[in-house]
């Protein structure tokens, strides 16, 4: 396999002190498996560049952490400048060198020009989900039935989602976070047991593990798929290490049987974090299938919509007996059991539990949003090319293609933009493209970066090269099935716009 200068060459691993990111210099330059590189690609950018006439100073703005809302602090009719403090510093190896810039002190200030008129007249936000009529008279049905608690619909919304994944066994519950710590918990953590976490993900990730007793142990990513390595994780394994929660980032299954191969070696279990990951294949088997337990989410923004809710998925039955009574504050039978027509039975407290069920409501969305999750796939995939076609020659860096033998669920389309190239951060990129009326999410600061994993477990900057320097480039660009040609135009201008102030 080669990789072009569409994609982002191999990162460093956080093992190596002498690592260097990609630069400008190799910009251009194909790089094998081995990392050797071939003669260097033709590159061409003849947009114009961004003068330092096109800058002005503003109040500051705090970008949220996941998506990019328009804010009262953000107010179209003036200038902003992105609060630094969102966007961390960059890695020594990777300044450019050469031509002075220094001149343009705006620029390297990060303010943003305010163009006359932005590319869109409407807002289009990031993750807004596609709610159809079927879903839509579905909450409508499950509201007149007057049982809209943990009922009939969660029942049926496990099993067709069970039947889609070729999954043993399914658990619905009110999020993927609670699908992990669920999972955490059914492993039996102990305090002081370690749990092997990428450093890019979300909180929540982490978080599972904390809540349930035992310590997260960061590991680096690969920067051009973002996904745990099982390299990584080998270095990271100790005699307290309990389990490994492998991210299937944005859609792209990590390196899961290699995984799974090393948890086995060292009786180390495996939760597959498959918040991104729903349709999710490797050699025609779902992601989630693999390891002891997978946890899906559906959230708003995710590729099957719920509003709150996720997913527990094992082959074990007496672990998915446990989860279910774990969810519902560890009773013996939940409500749907206790009131049903069968007649009425008294519950036993087994174990203390949680307010984890999903409830009927919720799943009535997921019903139809799952009859639909092929389709809207195949939508996002269009999307996905037009982006890939649009932006190659822009000073990014776009995402690798799909794997040989996987299915890539499509979840986040995340650029990491060329900061050398382009002499702007990346936040400087998402105000601009907020301010032409697009939306956009940072998925993610890496863990490792927030006061509280620094100051609690001792991480500093520098402990996770890679992860970093996807943390200070990435951007990810709507994607829902819902938009419309006209709004992936509206993108495409947007970004080309933002980011056509690039030196090549």
């Amino acid at each position: 396999m080669t990789i072009s200068n569409r994609t982002p060459p191999q990162g460093p691993r956080s093992t190596a002190t002498t690592a260097r990111m990609p630069s400008p210099r190799n910009r251009g330059q194909t790089v094998d498996q081995n990392g050797a590189r071939s003669r260097p690609l033709a590159v061409r950018d003849d947009s114009p560049t961004i003068s330092e006439a096109s800058f002005s100073r503003g109040p500051r703005i705090v970008v949220n952490p996941v998506l990019a809302f328009p804010t009262p602090d953000m107010p179209k009719e003036r200038t902003v400048e992105h609060d630094p403090t969102t966007s961390g510093g960059r890695l020594t190896a990777n300044r450019p060198t050469g031509k002075d810039r220094s001149g343009d002190r705006a620029a390297r200030r990060g303010a943003v020009a305010l163009s006359e008129e932005p590319t869109r007249s409407e807002y289009l936000v990031f993750g807004s989900p596609q709610l159809l009529a079927p879903e839509i008279e579905e909450v409508l049905e499950t509201l007149r039935s007057a049982w809209i608690g943990t009922g009939p619909r969660v029942a049926r919304f496990e099993q067709e989602f069970r039947e889609y994944l070729g999954a043993e066994h399914t658990v619905a519950v009110n999020s993927c976070t609670a699908a992990l710590h669920l999972s955490m918990v059914a492993v039996g953590l102990q305090p002081g047991d370690e749990v092997i976490v990428p450093a890019m993900t979300f909180a929540s990730t982490a978080n599972a593990v904390i809540h349930a007793g035992g310590r997260p142990v960061l590991a680096d990513v690969d920067p051009r798929t973002m996904c745990l390595t099982p390299e990584e994780i080998t270095l990271r394994l100790t005699e307290r290490t309990r389990a490994v929660i492998p991210v299937h980032f944005a859609g792209r299954p990590c390196e899961i049987k290699a995984i799974v191969e090393i948890a086995r070696q060292n009786q180390v279990a495996v939760i597959e974090d498959c918040a991104h990951a729903i349709e999710t294949l490797v050699d025609g088997q779902h992601a989630g299938t693999f390891g002891d337990f997978g946890a899906f989410s559906f959230y708003v923004t995710k590729n099957i919509v719920t509003g709150e809710g996720g997913m527990v998925t094992t082959a074990s039955v007496d672990q998915a007996d446990r989860i279910k009574r774990l969810a519902l504050h560890g009773l013996s039978a939940d409500a749907w059991k206790r009131f049903s027509d069968e007649g009425f039975r008294h519950y036993e407290v087994v174990e203390p539990g949680f307010k984890y069920n999903m409830t009927d409501l919720h799943a009535a969305l997921g019903l139809h949003q799952l009859d639909r999750v092929e389709a809207n796939l195949r939508r996002r995939r269009e999307i996905w090319r037009r982006y890939d076609d649009a932006f190659f020659e822009l000073p990014v860096f776009l995402p690798p293609p799909e794997q040989d033998g996987t299915c890539h669920a499509r979840h986040l389309y995340t650029l990491l933009i060329d900061v050398e190239r382009l002499a702007r951060k990346r936040d400087d990129v998402l105000v601009a493209l907020h301010r032409d009326n697009i939306g956009t999410g940072v998925h993610y600061r890496a863990l490792h970066l927030h006061p509280y994993y620094r100051n609690t477990f001792g991480y500093g900057r520098g402990d996770f090269p890679g992860a970093e320097w996807v943390s200070e480039r990435t951007l990810s660009l709507p994607l829902s099935p819902k938009l419309t040609d006209e709004d992936v135009d509206d993108v495409i201008a947007a970004v080309t716009r933002a980011t056509r102030g690039g030196n090549p």
